[in-house]
């Protein structure tokens, strides 16, 4: 479609252009339903359907082995930041997190409100430009959990490896980019994710789980915030955001269609390459902020020479149909987000962009 944005959204993000006209031509009537998913009962033999074939297909692409359990619940992971601890972290105990920047950071602090919390690792002094190395984590053999946050958003790093934590519960907030890679997921205990990265659009979060962990917290927890209550009952305990699901349910039919995590992985990698080796290439005219072996497959996060110069850069793409480019408002710069649906001509053309504004601004 000629009016299509280049959509370097950070989330919601950009999605499969099949999957947005799928959707439409699905968007009134539903498999000869005479009504629109959005309007029948989530009880109803339709909709199960696609529930279970969301779970199923998740199982498949991720690769979760059996003794886990997939929850669809709301509140996105900010909601998960509070739902870990209330759920795993128990009187007298410790809960572990690695603070890599802005997410882990909102995760420690929730955490807080609900036990003891210390730090594995941190890169704060390094103003979170990078992972910590797994040689670098310290944590007791009887914390809770260890925490991590396998993709900062804000300040564009990711890890390239995870720890092989033994006995010691791993959970991970992928919210950012869960599917563009290939993961062992039995190093995890938990796994959560907001769907709106590359997933499909907000509204639903999945939880990755393990049987065990799946037990009655220890202290009072509402209902809707235990994962017994939504394990119990396959995500239907009450109304799911059965839309979102039914979106996830076709982004997770392209994905496989594209050659599953590792097809993902193939095309992210691509893209990833082609903006960081111009940014490298541009004799300092832009600089990558996150260090190279942190870098991330998801949020390429670049700096200017000044402020101004980065207004004018975010004012100019916009004006040329890229959509997205300025960075946080907590950190500043620009920001160049590539999730699993963002396709290598955006790339190309956000390059050809970036070159010619160099040539006119170096």
């Amino acid at each position: 479609m000629a009016n299509r944005a280049y959509n370097f959204n950070a989330g919601p993000a950009a999605l499969p252009l099949e999957v947005l006209q799928q959707a439409q031509e699905q968007f009134v009537e539903f498999e000869n339903s005479g009504m629109s998913l959005m309007e029948m009962s989530h009880r109803g033999a339709i909709y199960e359907k696609v529930h279970y074939e969301a779970d199923n297909l998740l199982r498949e692409l991720i690769g979760i082995p059996s003794g886990y359990k997939v929850l669809f619940i709301q509140g996105g992971a900010s909601t998960q930041f509070a739902m870990v601890p209330m759920n795993l972290l128990r009187p007298g105990t410790t809960a572990s997190f690695v603070a890599t920047g802005s997410w882990a950071t909102k995760a420690i602090q929730e955490a807080k409100l609900f036990g003891d919390v210390s730090i594995a690792a941190s890169s704060e002094a390094d103003k979170y430009n990078r992972i910590p190395s797994i040689s670098e984590l310290n944590y007791a053999s009887d914390v809770a959990y260890l925490h991590l946050t396998s993709n900062e958003t804000i300040e564009g790093t990711q890890w390239s490896e995870f720890p092989d934590t033994g006995n010691v519960t791993l959970v991970g907030d992928m919210s950012s980019d869960i599917l563009c890679r290939p993961i062992d997921v039995s190093k995890f205990g938990l796994i959560y994710a907001g769907a709106q990265k590359n997933l499909g659009p907000s509204g639903v979060t999945i939880v990755i789980i393990r049987e065990d962990l799946i037990v009655e917290p220890s202290t009072p927890v509402p209902t809707m915030m235990r994962y017994t209550t939504h394990a119990k009952a396959d995500s239907l305990y009450n109304t799911p955001p059965t839309f979102a699901i039914y979106m996830m349910n076709e982004v997770l039919k392209w994905v496989k269609a594209n050659g599953g995590a590792a097809g993902m992985e193939t095309r992210n990698r691509e893209k990833a390459s082609l903006l960081y080796d111009f940014i490298d290439n541009s004799n300092g005219f832009y600089r990558g902020f996150a260090q190279p072996g942190s870098r991330s497959l998801m949020n390429a996060t670049f700096r200017l020479g000044s402020e101004d110069l980065e207004k004018q850069f975010a004012k100019e793409s916009e004006a040329q149909g890229f959509s997205g480019l300025k960075g946080h408002r907590s950190v500043g710069g620009l920001r160049a987000s590539i999730y699993n649906a963002v396709p290598v001509e955006s790339i190309r053309a956000l390059v050809s962009f970036m070159r010619d504004f160099q040539s006119r601004n170096g």
